[in-house]
């Protein structure tokens, strides 16, 4: 079926269908990044949850749920992919090439997000 009667066919049976994307990204080079890299990619994503436009991120384990895996989820608000994407390149971890990305639309039809949760803040407004 095409995306986006998907989406209409989700919205006539009441769901949301709000379109977002799914970043998942992964390591592309040996070792950690240098620190002033990962600084970079940290106020990068905090810019973008000051915006709007970063909806959530952060790494994701192996299979087991013991291990880092080394690869992350970034869940972008954007206009469409080609947005996203453009988000997803200016990302100093993956404008450098330390890490690579592919990236999906992903339509939100369930669920109750949470609102007032600032993660990077480590702050929560609650009711």
């Amino acid at each position: 079926m095409n995306w986006d009667d998907y989406g209409t066919a989700c919205r006539a049976r009441g769901c949301l269908a709000m379109e977002v994307f799914a970043c998942i990204t992964s390591p592309a080079k040996e070792g950690p990044p240098a620190p002033e890299l990962l600084a970079a990619h940290l106020a990068y994503q905090k810019d973008l949850e000051a915006r709007g436009v970063l909806f959530l991120a952060g790494p994701l384990s192996d299979p087991s749920g013991a291990q880092m895996s080394g690869a992350g989820l970034i869940i972008y608000r954007a206009a469409d992919i080609a947005a996203a994407r453009q988000l997803a390149e200016a990302d100093p971890m993956h404008a450098s090439g330390q890490r690579t990305f592919t990236l999906q639309a992903w339509r939100l039809n369930e669920g109750a997000p949470i609102q007032g949760l600032r993660l990077s803040e480590r702050s929560f407004d609650r009711l």
